[in-house]
């Protein structure tokens, strides 16, 4: 029989250019996405011209809505949030949808300009923690800059400057779009405020016009998330885009034609922003709004929790044998590491965390699916290099040696995958010495001395020496330049 299910909790996200339905459950720190689905109701769209949602947009909107609330009921959500931004804030008929969507029982939370910027800088926090520069999150009606620095939201400002009233910008004129940009910038105090600092891309046309570079620069992790472009990247993109024909645009994975019609507005405003703002570089940050809505209701214990180890905890439960083994699998091989810089020891914690999420695959394709899971899995608080040490370790405890899988070398250097390798052997011994099991691990251990690498056992213990450990002790030895010995340990 199953368990007792975990709690679900979703958001509605009444946006200028969409209405989102996003079902989550998991643990409170990183839940898993269970369900999620979009309408592109378009309700910022002629906003500015006219000061109403356009009754089409409208219609569009109530008939997503009903559908949510209805899915949201019948997945059995505990806690519902529903939000509205932008459009139906600054629209004359906005109240129209509010009360549309209390009639289906939903309780509308109409968020300021201040609160938006808030739950985006939350949201690239929770996804990005050390994340120190500034947030910018466009949508439909609205762009929110935000200063984020050591896990805290600072400054934050709210304009006017949607991609659906971008169009209507840019008709006036290239140097005039400029300079009005420029003077909302300055005005607010932001000129120069990114000087040096990355600049943390939240949108979904930012996110398509990293999609579209993924695809012209043939980048060979399809992950958005942490994906860098430079100002140099952008200046190349606002060149291409507008000579990129619909077949080619049809050719990008993931981007959807109301997407690729914002491409080169939602150029033209990244350019500017990153000339005045001085900003080194961008992030795009896969966690915006919704997710800084849930990070920002945790209590201060939760928040700090780290989202990569946290998500790597709850797949090895999910997917593995022995919930409790990667941890103290984790423990057993750090001697081996001690020089190892933090950042190093966490991923080696996470692949430890994830070391059997292979076992229930074809025995010839465990590495394989180790590759899948570290290169692929929805995880954040990592990047592209991160991602790649982590399928090294997971194909080498898998079973797959010491060859490197494609398309690794393209991510690390030989010297990040050698590492990981190492700790891949180091794994598999754990995992081979114990069975899986916690005993094993406790009363034993590894010894690093100049020239060897011992396995400390107790006399009574020294039954699961057996052939196969003996083997995967002498090539982690072989690999760190070391010869394998057994002693005892008391």
């Amino acid at each position: 029989m199953a368990g007792p299910r975990a709690p679900r909790t979703a958001i509605i996200d009444i946006g200028s250019n969409s209405v989102r339905l996003v079902v989550y459950q998991g643990p409170a720190r990183l839940p898993a996405i269970l369900f999620n689905e979009k309408v592109m109701a378009g309700l910022g769209r002629g906003l500015a011209a006219t000061g109403s949602i356009d009754p089409a947009a409208l219609a569009k909107a109530q008939v997503a809505l009903a559908r949510f609330a209805m899915l949201a009921r019948e997945m059995g959500v505990t806690s519902l949030r529903t939000v509205a931004t932008a459009a139906v804030r600054d629209a004359a008929n906005g109240g129209e949808l509010i009360a549309c969507a209390e009639s289906l029982g939903l309780d509308v939370e109409l968020l300021s300009g201040e609160q938006e910027a808030n739950a985006a800088g939350e949201g690239v926090l929770s996804a990005i923690p050390d994340a120190d520069g500034i947030v910018g999150d466009l949508g439909g009606g609205s762009l929110e800059l935000v200063r984020v620095r050591e896990g805290d939201v600072e400054d934050r400002v709210s304009f006017p400057l949607g991609v659906l009233r971008i169009p209507a910008l840019r008709e006036r004129g290239g140097k005039t779009f400029e300079r009005h940009i420029a003077r909302l910038i300055e005005d607010a105090g932001w000129e120069g405020r990114g000087r040096g600092l990355p600049f943390y891309m939240v949108g979904g046309s930012w996110r398509a016009l990293a999609r579209l570079d993924m695809t012209l620069a043939d980048y060979p992790l399809p992950v958005l998330h942490h994906y860098e472009l430079t100002p140099v990247d952008i200046l190349r993109l606002s060149r291409t885009i507008p000579h990129l024909g619909k077949a080619r645009l049809r050719e990008v994975q993931g981007l959807s034609s109301s997407r690729a019609a914002t491409l080169g507005d939602a150029t033209a405003l990244l350019s500017v922003l990153l000339k005045h703002l001085g900003s080194s570089t961008t992030v795009v940050s896969a966690f915006g709004l919704r997710e800084g809505l849930l990070f920002g209701a945790l209590d201060a214990r939760t928040r700090s929790l780290d989202p990569l180890i946290v998500a790597a905890r709850e797949e090895g439960r999910l997917l593995g044998r022995f919930p409790e083994h990667g941890d103290l699998l984790d423990g057993w091989i750090a001697p081996l590491f001690e020089e190892e810089a933090a950042a190093d020891a966490r991923l080696r914690h996470a692949a430890c965390l994830l070391a059997d999420v292979g076992w229930r695959a074809n025995p010839e394709f465990r590495a394989e699916r180790g590759v899948e899971i570290a290169l692929h899995g929805n995880w954040v608080g990592i990047d592209a290099t991160g991602r790649a040490m982590l399928a090294q370790a997971l194909h080498t405890s898998l079973g797959g040696g010491l060859a490197v899988p494609v398309p690794l070398t393209e991510l690390a250097t030989p010297a990040q995958l050698k590492q990981a390798t190492n700790w891949g052997l180091a794994i598999r011994l754990g995992q081979r010495l114990s069975g899986g099991l916690a005993g094993p691990l406790e009363r034993t251990g590894l010894v690093m001395g100049d020239t060897t690498l011992a396995l400390a056992m107790r006399d009574e213990d020294r039954g699961f020496y057996g052939e196969a450990v003996e083997r995967r002790h002498a090539a982690l030895a072989t690999a760190l330049g070391r010869t394998a010995e057994r002693i005892s340990r008391t």
